[in-house]
């Protein structure tokens, strides 16, 4: 595993493409498709977008902490998303859906590459980026 570790100063640079990706992912489902989007899309968007700028931000300034500033951010976004799928996929029972008004969280809109919907996009999204963070972190402790 040593030899794995010269290359882990870029997982804050695939954190970065990854909440990216998500973000614009979104943001062209909503405005250039005109998805409206549920309530727990919105509340994964809340954490999403923030990671953006943050990480940016943090690779410039070189950034000591901002594995703990991603976890924090990103770790709540990821338990929304675990919810959200428990939903979708009918784990939890519909009589406690948060999604009263507007777009129901568990209506199917689109799926990619055939089984990919937006809720298991999101969720893979905050797993690749939680992954990579622990990762980083691991790899990268102060002595």
């Amino acid at each position: 595993m040593k030899y794995l570790k010269p290359y882990t100063i870029y997982l804050p640079h695939l954190i970065l493409i990854a909440a990216l990706t998500g973000t614009l992912g979104s943001l062209y489902f909503s405005e250039i498709l005109h998805f409206v989007p549920c309530d727990l899309c919105w509340w994964q968007r809340i954490f999403m977008y923030p990671l953006v700028p943050l990480v940016a931000v943090g690779i410039v300034l070189h950034d000591k902490k901002l594995p703990f500033y991603i976890l924090s951010i990103a770790g709540i976004g990821w338990l929304i998303s675990i919810y959200h799928n428990l939903l979708y996929y009918n784990i939890i029972p519909h009589p406690i859906v948060p999604c009263r008004s507007g777009v129901s969280c568990t209506d199917p809109v689109v799926q990619m590459f055939g089984f990919i919907d937006i809720p298991l996009g999101s969720f893979l999204t905050f797993t690749f980026i939680l992954v990579c963070t622990i990762i980083y972190i691991k790899f990268n402790k102060q002595k």
